[in-house]
């Protein structure tokens, strides 16, 4: 069902770098599930990705998970994302990038942000939508 995993880094420095990344994102994907601010499938994904380069054990363990696993099987089989998750990730998303470009005065940064938040609407956006 899973995909298999990329080919794992070679360098042990990095793996292990990789592997704290995906934990610290499995656990925040996790907190997310409960905490209605935090989003959960982003943390996931970023896990998924991390685990596949630096670990195949945690990447399988991860995406054959029987809660967790659903939300990166779905992304990596293309079925999409229900509507209710786009709006509830795109409006989340605007409101903290317009109170973080409301607390951060440099127009650089708020130029980064405003980008940032429109890229990743435009992708989500063009995600396929799940019934």
């Amino acid at each position: 069902m899973a995909q298999d995993s990329p080919r794992t880094s070679r360098n042990r420095l990095v793996r292990y770098a990789l592997q704290a990344i995906g934990w610290v994102s499995v656990t925040l994907g996790v907190i997310g599930i409960f905490l209605p601010i935090l989003p959960t499938t982003p943390f996931l994904l970023l896990a998924a990705a991390c685990f596949a380069r630096s670990s195949p054990r945690f990447y399988h363990w991860l995406v054959n998970h029987n809660r967790l696993g659903p939300w990166i099987r779905d992304y990596l089989e293309g079925n999409g994302i229900p509507l209710r998750g786009k709006v509830y990730a795109i409006g989340l998303m605007w409101i903290s990038i317009g109170f973080s470009c409301y607390l951060i005065a440099l127009p650089w940064a708020r130029g980064f942000m405003l980008t940032s938040a429109v890229l990743v609407t435009i992708y989500i956006v063009r995600q396929k939508t799940r019934e």
